[in-house]
């Protein structure tokens, strides 16, 4: 069962984070399952499996023992991981103030009328 993070999240390395978008993609799955979803060049099977223990540690995956075979699954859904990197962001680059980090995106990459819309529309109704 996948849990929604309960404690202050740890940020991914790019390695982790990739595995974690297929783990989430594919639901569960052995070594070699994580392997066959990766691009090309691929990385060593013994390299994904290094980041998939790492991943357990952190308390991000589980596995189900198969004999000496480990279907692994995550822990925590995509949407609790990507809520509390995305308050991180926030808290730690724009003091906590979303209108900063809009105005720094709007700035650094041409935001169009369209999104512009969508973002107002979204905002209105949350409110």
């Amino acid at each position: 069962m996948v849990e929604k993070l309960k404690t202050k999240t740890q940020e991914l390395t790019k390695a982790e984070l990739e595995i974690m978008q297929i783990l989430w993609t594919i639901e569960r799955g052995f070594v070699n399952d994580v392997l066959a979803e990766l691009p090309d060049p691929k990385p060593a099977y013994n390299t994904v499996s290094t980041i998939v223990r790492i991943l357990e540690k952190k308390g991000f995956v589980a596995h189900r023992s198969y004999g000496k075979s480990h279907e692994y699954y995550p822990l925590v859904d995509r949407n609790s991981y990507t809520q509390s990197f995305m308050v991180s962001v926030l808290d730690n680059f724009f003091g906590g103030s979303a209108s900063q980090m809009v105005s720094f995106l709007s700035s650094n990459r041409s935001i169009s009328l369209e999104e512009t819309a969508e973002i107002i529309e979204m905002l209105n109704k949350e409110k």
